[in-house]
């Protein structure tokens, strides 16, 4: 692997994954002004097909490469595309298979991002890697912590919660005090024609497409009926796959004059019966829960927060990106699973989603969903 040449050699060297995006962008011209000596690197991961409208990834090339320009720092590219499919988008597919509905930035960050990204960055000389995340990174004696970032409506330590303490030691977030309005401001000031450019909603490296279609390629349908909780039948869904806790939109059962004009929302999935269990109104009961059950449990610093015995321990999480902190309780956990308990019901428990454990301002880790405990029965879904 030959050595990215980096200006002012004396200087720590930093490696900053430029997406074609604003923030990438702002986090490398931040770091040269810290006094780095900043490259540029370009990931692309996908590489099932590039059509026009979809994939983005010639179009985030360009945008990169013109911020380079901009800059005046040297890009390069590297393609990750196997280790994307080997270590992201199995597992994505799994889920989706398991009748779950995973959140693939997490993984994507874990294994893409913080672990080929980086060793692929040490190996070309860095000393530290750059990204444009919002989230800080605390350094001392115990080790590297991942803390919250002061815009609470862009902080991603949701997805950044199944790194390593050993990862983020190596890691850089110099957009971790700003907001995002700061950063476009930044970005106009620089002269960058990526300011106003909108944020990345699609798949992690995947890009911005209609999501049921790009599905439809591994997912093969698997139609059953569409029911209430008493077995009234309303219509047909395509396939439990294709559907998550709490969806409204896409059911395809409209009006049902009997039950009035309230709209219907996914309560459960029977995969025995393959029926999709729906009920009607935004707060029916079968939509809360008060806990769930979680496998492939992480912790950021190696070990839990505290030992077992010293259970319960009460803590604050999150179940979705942006979604104020909640009062929990950590009731039980062995090497790779846990149970947890809510202070208050929390609606659509998703199973394949993450809950994410955080103290104060501190981001422990987390855990993937795989039951939510219903408020009316005390059973599981």
């Amino acid at each position: 692997m030959t050595a990215l040449i980096l200006p002012h050699a004396l200087a720590p060297r930093v490696i900053v994954g430029l997406s074609g995006g604003v923030d990438s962008a702002v986090a490398a011209h931040l770091l040269r002004e810290q006094g780095y000596a900043v490259a540029g690197l370009f990931m692309k991961n996908w590489e099932e097909d590039d059509a026009p409208g979809y994939c983005s990834a010639a179009a985030d090339l360009a945008d990169a490469r013109a911020v380079a320009d901009r800059l005046g720092i040297e890009l390069r590219t590297v393609n990750f595309a196997t280790e994307y499919w080997d270590r992201v988008f199995e597992a994505f597919l799994a889920e989706y298979r398991a009748l779950r509905t995973p959140n693939p930035d997490v993984l994507c960050n874990s294994e893409i991002k913080f672990r080929a990204f980086l060793e692929h960055a040490l190996g070309l000389g860095a000393d530290w890697i750059g990204t444009g995340h919002y989230a800080r990174v605390a350094r001392g004696a115990g080790g590297a912590r991942l803390l919250l970032a002061r815009d609470a409506d862009k902080d991603q330590t949701y997805f950044l919660h199944r790194l390593t303490a050993a990862q983020l030691d190596r890691t850089l977030f110099p957009l971790a005090d700003l907001t995002k309005a700061e950063v476009r401001a930044i970005a106009r000031r620089l002269g960058l024609d990526n300011a106003e450019k909108k944020d990345s909603t699609g798949i992690c490296f995947i890009g911005e497409r209609r999501f049921a279609d790009f599905l439809a390629r591994w997912l093969p349908d698997n139609p059953g009926p569409i029911e209430t909780p008493e077995g009234f039948k309303l219509g047909e869904h395509r396939g439990l796959a294709w559907y998550t806790i709490g969806q409204r939109s896409g059911l395809g059962i409209g009006g049902v004059r009997e039950a009035g004009e309230a709209p219907w929302f996914v309560a459960a999935k029977d995969a025995e019966r393959n029926v999709l269990v729906v009920v009607q109104g935004a707060d029916h009961p079968l939509l809360y829960a008060d806990g769930l059950r979680g496998e492939q449990l992480h912790w950021i610093g190696g070990a839990p927060p505290v030992p077992a015995g010293a259970l319960p321990f009460d803590c604050l999480g999150r179940l979705r990106h942006r979604q104020p902190l909640m009062r929990c309780t950590l009731v039980e956990y062995d090497s790779r699973s846990c149970r947890v308990h809510f202070a208050e019901p929390q609606r659509a428990v998703t199973p394949g989603q993450s809950i994410v454990f955080y103290h104060g301002v501190e981001c422990l880790g987390g855990a993937v969903i795989t039951a939510a405990s219903l408020v009316e029965r005390g059973r599981e879904r």
